[in-house]
């Protein structure tokens, strides 16, 4: 089994050190760069498996970097690590092409998870689209009509539900964070927007409950990751 390659990419350097040196107990393949200028190039040299990106960052910021990088490359799991938490930051950084968003201070344990999670994403390719209809497990989701399908059976669904299932199914098998669905769906994340969420999490659950591959995940005190497969 090949080592996992990352390429880091952070200008604070005590912070970067301690990551990288996380990252690689685990048994990954760091390779560290803190000059937004340089990492294009480095990217090019090291062929890497994940990117996770600082934003703010000398030269040339991450979300500069990141569309560079897709032009490149469109498959390689992008992350973002910033201190912004500007809904327009996060919305930015998803349309630049980036695969997940998290904000510091971060945990290790965090960031693992969602560098696996990821991979593990890429690596399945199990859900497919075509024109404005999805497929996963035995379900079809129209999303211009906002109708989820199951066999001769149609459900249809309000704007919100709709919105959120396009939401976590274009974050697939990563972890979105409960506050940026609450901003990005309501506009901002109030106790009582935040009840709406887990009413509207409980309603997508018992849409999909007849197909046991298909799961929508907790994680407690972040968000929540949309199992296909």
């Amino acid at each position: 089994m090949s080592t996992t390659k990352v390429l880091y990419v952070e200008d604070e350097l005590f912070l970067g050190k301690i990551v990288r040196e996380s990252l690689e107990s685990r048994g990954f393949a760091v390779t560290m760069e803190s000059d937004g200028a340089k990492v294009l190039d480095v990217f090019k040299q090291s062929n890497p498996d994940i990117c996770v990106l600082d934003v703010m960052l000398p030269n040339k910021d991450g979300f500069t970097i990141a569309d560079e990088i897709r032009e490149l490359n469109e498959t390689v799991p992008i992350i973002f690590l910033t201190a912004k938490t500007q809904t327009e930051d996060v919305v930015k950084g998803f349309s630049l092409g980036g695969n997940d968003y998290i904000r510091k201070p971060f945990s290790m344990e965090e960031l693992i998870v969602r560098i696996q999670s990821l991979l593990r994403n890429k690596a399945e390719g199990t859900t497919k689209l075509t024109g404005d209809t999805v497929s996963f497990g035995k379900y079809t989701f129209q999303l211009n009509r906002q109708v989820l399908a199951h066999g001769k059976e149609e459900r249809k669904l309000s704007y919100r539900e709709s919105e959120l299932l396009k939401l976590l199914y274009e974050n697939r098998s990563t972890v979105i964070d409960r506050k940026d669905i609450l901003n990005l769906l309501w506009g901002n994340d109030s106790f009582f927007n935040s009840r709406n969420l887990d009413v509207y999490i409980t309603k997508l659950r018992s849409y999909l409950k007849d197909d046991p591959s298909l799961e929508i995940i907790t994680i407690k005190g972040i968000g929540y990751r949309f199992v296909t497969a």
